[in-house]
């Protein structure tokens, strides 16, 4: 998806990295959560702090759409 110039791209970096770190967390879950269900023997503990990037790629996400937000009222604000 491209941005044009009408598009506020304050908090757009922030949203996309957001959910790439999500992404990699999640995957990271399932990978960590698997050999419990297997019967296999379970990845050491390091193995499942990588799942807390679930969580950190949801924050940054997050933080992107209220900078993005404010962003907007900004430029309202301006041109009224």
């Amino acid at each position: 998806m491209w941005v044009n110039a009408e598009t506020p791209s304050a908090g757009d970096l922030l949203v996309r990295t957001g959910g790439i770190v999500f992404l990699v967390g999640a995957v990271a879950t399932v990978v960590t959560v698997a050999p419990l269900f297997l019967g296999t023997e379970p990845f050491p503990a390091p193995a499942y702090f990588v799942c807390m990037l679930m969580g950190a790629g949801f924050l940054l996400a997050a933080a992107g759409v209220v900078r993005s937000a404010l962003a907007q009222r900004r430029a309202a604000r301006s041109s009224a």
